[in-house]
């Protein structure tokens, strides 16, 4: 049988979606072991981690050799863990004796300078990585807001926006169901509390653009894209994330709600209408394409676009191991196409695409 490893930092992460992947793993003819890196012996190479029994569908203890193929679900922090797995993920996708479904892509300030001079540049925030706190804050100009986040950052944690105002510096940020809000009326506490932000994490900086609907809630459009059996870019579901009112982020970790992207296109008018969906399909099949250009292989991406208050489209993130709560909630007859997914992308990956598979190519829904 195939070997698939599911790898992440911490054994309590993404749980739910591995018992799903590993359910089905035996109609595929693949055993699924669950691993973080950090657990593979420097001097025997062995693993210590889970082997699912497909007997009892439960996790159980076990040893084995590195999987023949790894699905990389690595989130990684600034911590001395992250750092060592991190290490130790880029040694294993340096062999060549392992398969990987998706080699992931770098942070965000990395991939923003590996893309800004390719045909998605005008859909790109101007971002740049804050360096001294101290400059970085007498620099800011009043009316010109902008938005710092962490460029390891993920689920919009650690996200903020920064205004200068007569009052001082207006400093806002999203938790779950909390809308904050600080002000600076002094700079010296200002500048002591972004060096403490930074000291922690990389932030990156970009102007802030009013991505709100008329009810002053945050939203995006987050679509999700993954390879088929044949590597063949599908396009498998669009959804309207709505943050809380009077909120800086969309993010379902942050209280966001989920829509269907066709309910919320009838409420535009429809020349608008037409033009997004012309310039979403377009960008859309565009992206996979060039950053496969410059990075390794993927498999799946989750794509969040912003549109402003003017009708200009932004590319927010992208993210080479995105969730899948929004195609779940909004269409779930795609339940076992999703989970069924990496399994068949791998199988493809281990002994090769049929003989009508057209590599590279592009589906819209």
């Amino acid at each position: 049988m195939l070997s698939l490893g599911l790898m992440t930092v911490n054994l309590k992460n993404e749980k739910g979606y591995f018992y799903e992947l590993a359910k089905r793993a035996q109609a595929h003819n693949i055993v699924c072991y669950r691993f973080v890196p950090s657990s593979i012996h420097p001097l025997t190479q062995k693993v210590t981690g889970e082997q699912f029994n497909p007997k009892t569908s439960e996790w159980e203890q076990d040893e084995f050799p590195i999987p023949e193929m790894i699905y990389d679900r690595c989130f990684y922090m600034n911590d001395p863990h992250s750092s060592q797995c991190k290490a130790i993920v880029k040694w294993l996708k340096a062999r060549k004796d392992i398969l990987f479904i998706g080699h992931g892509l770098p942070n965000k300030l990395a991939l923003y300078e590996a893309i800004v001079h390719t045909s998605l540049s005008p859909y790109l925030l101007d971002s740049k990585p804050v360096a001294s706190a101290e400059g970085f804050i007498q620099a800011l100009s009043p009316q010109k807001p902008v938005v710092i986040k962490p460029v390891n950052g993920s689920q919009g944690r650690g996200i903020y926006l920064l205004e200068k105002t007569s009052k001082g510096l207006l400093v806002q940020t999203d938790t779950q169901d909390t809308h904050l809000t600080r002000t600076f009326s002094a700079f010296q506490p200002a500048i002591e509390w972004l060096n403490r932000l930074t000291s922690k994490q990389d932030y990156l900086v970009q102007p802030y653009t009013n991505l709100r609907n008329e009810y002053n809630h945050p939203f995006d459009i987050r679509t999700l894209l993954q390879k088929d059996e044949n590597g063949n870019w599908r396009e498998i579901c669009r959804g309207i994330r709505t943050g809380m009112k009077d909120g800086i982020i969309s993010n379902l970790s942050a209280g966001g709600t989920i829509t269907s992207f066709e309910s919320w296109m009838q409420m535009i008018p429809m020349p608008q209408s037409e033009f997004i969906s012309k310039e979403l399909d377009d960008l859309l099949s565009r992206i996979p394409i060039i950053l496969e250009q410059t990075f390794p292989p993927l498999f799946e991406l989750g794509i969040d676009i912003g549109v402003s208050d003017t009708g200009a489209i932004w590319i927010l993130d992208i993210n080479s191991k995105p969730g899948r709560t929004v195609a779940l909630t909004l269409k779930p007859e795609l339940t076992e196409t999703l989970f069924n997914a990496p399994l068949l992308y791998g199988k493809t990956l281990k002994f090769g695409y049929s003989e009508t598979s057209i590599i590279g190519g592009f589906t819209a829904r």
